[in-house]
């Protein structure tokens, strides 16, 4: 499963702190229903990403019915991102 969507990267100030960019709605009952398939626990699905020419490997995390795709400090960094920025997310499902 292929997806691409753009949002909005924010900031998690947990206790390990994190940067987000949330699935749309539109996309997350396609995500809930490949979860079963590959999932390796607690809703996470694993995922190749890309924003820009910048490309990694992650899983979405499940967070308030939706899904949120974290955004490592490499991936900021080589493409000069920060919260508030607005950036187009290519997602690929891994089988």
């Amino acid at each position: 499963m292929d997806l691409e969507f753009s949002g909005e990267i924010w900031f998690w100030r947990g206790p390990a702190p994190w940067y987000f960019v949330t699935v749309p709605d539109e996309h997350c009952p396609a995500l809930e229903d490949a979860s079963a398939q590959v999932s390796y626990g607690w809703g996470m699905i694993p995922v190749t990403a890309r924003i820009g020419t910048t490309g990694w490997t992650t899983s979405l995390f499940p967070k308030d019915g939706r899904y949120i795709v974290p955004v490592k400090a490499v991936v900021r960094r080589a493409e000069k991102l920060d919260a508030g920025d607005t950036v187009t997310v290519r997602l690929n499902v891994d089988a």
